[in-house]
């Protein structure tokens, strides 16, 4: 079985808390990514948050927010689920199938960022596509009961 950082991508373009939602959806433009990692600091790049193209579509444009106003850390998820570097890559499946994840983040014993999994990745580097497949399916499925 992989690790992940076997098939993560490496150093993932970050934001920080104080950065504008303006520039996050630029960023995302930029580099055609739906989710950026938000760090404390440059220095230390201790994952603190993320925030997806989701976020900003519900918590800014469908409630009239200012973009070039409304800082990252209002919207940004606090509470991310990750793995480590170390890690089998099934363990970031299994996390992410469970939380309904496309994509999740990897660190290291520090908490800092160092990869980045998306079920892009996933695709295109782990040659099983049945396994991509399930993945995709359950990820996609829907919690409504």
């Amino acid at each position: 079985m992989q690790k992940c950082n076997q098939v993560m991508t490496k150093e993932p373009v970050c934001c920080l808390p104080e950065d504008t939602v303006a520039k996050v959806a630029q960023l995302m433009q930029r580099d055609n990514i739906g989710s950026i990692p938000v760090i404390d600091n440059d220095k230390t790049q201790k994952l603190v948050g993320i925030v997806t193209d989701r976020d900003l579509v519900l918590k800014i444009i469908a409630k009239g927010q200012d973009a070039k106003t409304t800082k990252v850390e209002t919207v940004m998820t606090r509470q991310v689920v990750t793995c480590l570097a170390e890690d089998n890559l099934q363990k970031a499946l299994d996390a992410m199938a469970e939380h309904q994840l496309r994509r999740i983040p990897i660190v290291d014993g520090s908490h800092k960022i160092i990869g980045i999994i998306a079920q892009a990745d996933v695709a295109t580097r782990v040659n099983q596509p049945e396994k991509t497949a399930e993945m995709v399916k359950e990820i996609s499925q829907s919690n409504a009961k």
